[in-house]
């Protein structure tokens, strides 16, 4: 696998070597020696989850949680499109408040990982959307925190107005760092 730095310090991008023949090929989806190479230390998957979105335009997030609740996510497509963006709250960040979002599909099979102290969000590109996510904490409610999708101080571009958002989603509160900041 490689692993590409972003334009915020400690947010990558992973993308599969594969390596082919006439059967299809192989590739490395993940190693966590390649990833500590590349700086991520919080590799120890705890939880596997599998989110599926029957239409475009749905929109999940921005979704984290709170130390020591907080976690790494790896994020990776298997079907459809969607577009993946991480927003940087950690406080003492230089880059807090701003957001990357990564086009990833079913095709490019890259991977966003996301670390601790972000929060994490997607829309999907096409309908019948499939992704695996892979996380280094338990679900916590209790620590649970989320970020309106649409809260201006960000800015977060998104590639189209939501078709789908859960009550919950929509309903976030707009940015408050006495709540959303550990």
């Amino acid at each position: 696998m490689k692993v590409l730095e972003t334009p915020i310090p400690d947010l990558l991008v992973a993308e599969l070597e594969p390596r082919g023949d006439d059967r299809g090929f192989f590739a490395r989806a993940f190693c966590r020696d390649e990833l500590a190479a590349a700086g991520v230390a919080d590799t120890a998957v705890l939880q596997i989850n599998d989110s599926f979105s029957a239409r475009k335009g749905t929109l999940r997030g921005m979704h984290y949680q709170l130390p020591p609740s907080a976690e790494t996510k790896m994020v990776r497509c298997i079907r459809g499109a969607l577009w993946d963006v991480a927003l940087d709250l950690r406080p003492d960040s230089a880059t807090f408040g701003q957001w990357h979002g990564v086009e990833l599909t079913a095709e490019n099979r890259r991977m966003l990982i996301v670390p601790r102290g972000f929060a994490h969000g997607f829309m999907t590109l096409t309908d019948e959307t499939e992704m695996l996510y892979f996380v280094t904490a338990a679900y916590d409610p209790e620590r649970e925190r989320g970020v309106r999708w649409n809260d201006p101080r960000f800015g977060i571009r998104w590639p189209m107005d939501p078709v789908v958002i859960s009550e919950k989603d929509a309903g976030q509160r707009g940015f408050d760092p006495d709540w959303h900041l550990p």
